[in-house]
């Protein structure tokens, strides 16, 4: 987080607009809670007692910021242009919008084989051009790096609901679009800082399948949302078969998360993994 607080710090004192940075630390140890302090002393710097997630802590800085556009950006963001700031404003004086996404990326080169999985998804399936993300606006949305205006979060703020990890982002993308309200993506990507072990990644994936299905449940199973989402489009098209590979996942689960955990990385399996996990839950009953 230094290297981020460090940059952005430099681009708000030469910026020629309004502009503050606030942080929010989500309920840290203490040791992270020094380091914290020992880096944000100038800037509007917030502890909580207690962890909240992922939804409510967004919808919290409505509470501690002042201007009309807030910029969202993960602390293990790397901001790797002098003119990252200056591109979110231009877009913002250009044109009349709402929610704006600059995107993701990863580092080039292949980190170590522990740390493969979260590197090869993201780079795979989440680092994508702008052209790319603009064909399909709202299904790219990813509240890693993004620029909204106040009246509109808190209007259709995060879902509170949701407490762990995974969706917040695709449901807060669904809501906008069911809403009318454009997305638009602009070439200003953030690297990806920090990378999670594999064992790590793959129980935050398992908590983020679980997150789907509650979603479904919210969204009242509504097919435009299952169109918007990968795996459930792919679950529509096996259902038929669903049985066999539920038993195949049964069979092979204790193998394929060994592998996955070992670095030995086939998104496919990865995909298997989350298509088993999906249909090991509840929540598929109301797709049949």
């Amino acid at each position: 987080m230094r290297q981020l607080v460090n940059t952005l710090s430099r681009q708000v004192r030469s910026a020629e607009f309004p502009c503050e940075i606030v942080l929010i630390d989500d309920g840290s140890d203490e040791e992270y809670k020094k380091i914290n302090r020992s880096v944000c002393n100038r800037e509007v710097y917030v502890e909580l007692p207690d962890n909240v997630g992922r939804a409510k802590i967004r919808n919290l800085f409505l509470e501690y910021t002042k201007y009309r556009n807030l910029l969202f950006l993960d602390c293990d963001s790397i901001v790797t242009t002098d003119n990252f700031l200056q591109k979110y404003a231009s877009a913002v004086v250009a044109g009349n919008v709402i929610v704006v996404c600059g995107g993701r990326v990863y580092e080039s080169f292949k980190p170590p084989r522990d740390y493969l999985l979260r590197w090869r998804y993201g780079t795979h399936k989440e680092s994508k051009s702008c052209e790319e993300r603009r064909k399909t606006p709202n299904r790219s949305f990813m509240s890693n790096n993004f620029l909204i205006r106040r009246e509109i979060l808190a209007k259709f703020p995060f879902d509170e609901r949701i407490t762990g990890y995974g969706h917040e982002d695709t449901l807060l993308g669904f809501v906008l679009k069911k809403n009318r309200i454009n997305i638009t993506h602009i070439d200003n990507p953030v690297m990806n800082g920090e990378l999670e072990i594999n064992s790590e990644y793959l129980r935050k994936s398992a908590t983020s399948v679980k997150n789907l299905g509650t979603i479904l449940e919210y969204v009242g199973y509504d097919p435009d949302f299952v169109e918007d989402i990968g795996l459930l489009r792919f679950y529509i098209r096996i259902k038929s078969i669903a049985p066999v590979v539920s038993g195949l996942f049964s069979l092979f689960r204790p193998m394929v998360e060994l592998l996955l955990r070992k670095g030995w990385i086939a998104l496919w399996l990865f995909d298997f993994f989350k298509l088993g996990l999906f249909l090991k839950s509840n929540f598929k009953k109301e797709l049949l």
